[in-house]
């Protein structure tokens, strides 16, 4: 067999926001098909109508553009091999229920809920497979006529795959081997359902997967319990030779104690499972998105990457296209991933200090703005320079270090207390004095003045920088003093200082 350009897809469900698991799943697809030089095909899993969200697909397709994961084809990209909606394949998914049927590898089960409840409560444990399928009423035990009569009359029915005994089925796993697996266990699945004329999850699966040509699935662990059934419908439709090979991540697991990360886990720690933020229209409850609590994209897929996924070397940081270079899904974790967000929050930080002033700069203007302050971009990128590594996010910044573009109106009573010496107010009414005779009131005109002024007068340096912070800032944090009056200008800078000499205690 010649080999096949690789082909692999995501294909969610429009059943609300997309999950940050669902997300690394679609990262895993696209580094595996880039690095491969193949396709990634982005296909939409809709055939359970009753769990439809509007919304929840333009949703997906946004959250995507943003994170910078590009698809080859499927929906809203085109392609050779649609329609990829699958409410949009019903007639296609019947022509291949009807070959099941035809070849005795399914068959039509007429059981309603209350009679599939009552031998749930009769038979501890019960399984629909060969040894209860005759006890059933379905087509393997109705006269043909009597079935197609039911048929005919609109009776509802679904098509049960017939699962044969005894078997031994191999699914070809890239992270965990040759998983093997008897066919005792694996009950008759349902493939379709006559009630919206759509097919099951794992028939249309298969169907699409042939049919669109996929040569690797790339999904989460929670499906495989699935990959057995999936690996005989291969079987069952003579497909064994374009059997995708498989590989099944490991899920992401609590920040804390044990289990598969849930959206309660974000809300109780307060860091967002979604990448951007969700507005539920039924509940109209507002979930935090990655986005909207200020990640940037590449950060978010840098933290992504590395759940239940190791380079082998000490390097923590890479771009998109690193990881393309570096991918090897053979490297996945077998076991689960533990979610650490306060990592994602280190990694932000990384990708904060990575970006270029301007980059940064861009985003906190509109934040300056906001807050009713007309400043200059040059000015706001000024502060930007002095104060990114002392934050995480953007928004970090404002609260940081608005002092730069307001004037205090408060001063912090434990800085007061500690900072605001009896003998601050006369040493602050010198100093104002000095800084009015300095001409170059830059950091390098300043300093040298300043320290010489406290050697001079015998003054403690700390005593009066501490005293000097309380007066242009109102508490005690910031960056170097000289930075903060340089940028304040002179005029600024003593209009401060003396309003706080008459505002502060008098050291009387």
């Amino acid at each position: 067999m010649s080999e096949r350009k690789v082909r692999v897809r995501f294909a969610p469900s429009p059943t609300g926001p997309l999950h940050i698991g669902g997300v690394r799943t679609a990262l895993f697809n696209y580094l595996f098909a880039r690095q491969h030089g193949g396709d990634l095909v982005f296909r939409i899993e809709d055939t359970d109508s009753n769990r439809f969200v509007p919304g929840a697909e333009e949703y997906i397709l946004e959250a995507f553009q943003w994170l910078g994961i590009k698809f080859d084809e499927g929906v809203s990209f085109g392609g050779s091999h649609g329609p990829y909606r699958q409410s949009e394949r019903r007639d296609i998914y019947k022509q291949y229920v009807a070959r099941l049927i035809e070849s005795g590898k399914a068959y039509y089960a007429f059981d309603t809920p209350e009679e599939l409840q009552k031998k749930r409560e009769e038979i501890q444990n019960f399984q629909y497979d060969a040894s209860t399928r005759l006890q059933m009423r379905n087509s393997l035990v109705l006269e043909r006529a009597e079935w197609e009569q039911l048929i005919a009359d609109g009776a509802q029915y679904t098509v049960r795959f017939k699962v044969e005994p005894g078997q031994e089925i191999v699914v070809n796993d890239m992270i965990r081997g040759e998983v093997h697996v008897k066919s005792d266990i694996v009950d008759d699945k349902v493939l379709y359902k006559s009630a919206d004329e759509l097919p099951t999850y794992h028939l249309a699966n298969i169907v699409d997967d042939h049919l669109m040509e996929i040569t690797h699935v790339i999904r989460g662990e929670e499906w495989l319990p699935s990959a057995p059934l999936h690996v005989m419908l291969y079987q069952a439709f003579g497909w064994e030779d374009t059997m995708p090979r498989f590989a099944h991540l490991p899920l992401l697991l609590k920040p804390e104690g044990k289990g598969k990360l849930s959206k309660r886990d974000g809300d109780r720690l307060g860091f967002p499972v979604f990448p951007l933020e969700w507005h539920d229209p039924k509940t109209e409850e507002v979930s935090s998105g990655y986005r909207e609590s200020g990640y940037f994209p590449e950060a978010v897929i840098n933290f992504l990457a590395l759940l239940g996924w190791n380079p082998g070397t000490e390097q923590e940081l890479f771009s998109l296209s690193e990881l393309v270079q570096a991918f090897d899904i053979e490297k996945c974790s077998k076991s689960g991933a533990k979610f650490d967000y306060q990592k994602g929050i280190w990694f932000n930080h990384e990708y904060m200090l990575r970006k270029s002033d301007d980059e940064i700069a861009r985003e906190f203007a509109a934040i300056v703005a906001n807050n009713g302050v007309d400043e200059s971009f040059d000015r706001v990128k000024a502060v930007v320079h002095m104060m990114k590594e002392r934050v995480s996010f953007v928004k970090e910044l404002w609260p940081l270090c608005s002092f730069f573009f307001i004037a205090p109106t408060e001063y912090d009573k434990k800085t007061i207390k500690k900072r605001w010496k009896p003998y601050s107010p006369q040493q602050m009414s010198e100093l104002v004095e000095v800084l009015e005779g300095i001409e170059d009131f830059s950091i390098e005109g300043q300093e040298p003045v300043v320290v010489k002024w406290i050697e001079d007068k015998g003054y403690k340096m700390g005593d009066i920088m501490n005293a000097f912070r309380l007066t242009l800032v109102g508490i005690g944090k910031g960056p170097g003093m000289f930075d903060i009056s340089a940028f304040l200008g002179k005029e600024e800078t003593i209009k401060r200082m003396k309003k706080a000499i008459e505002v502060l205690p008098s050291g009387e």
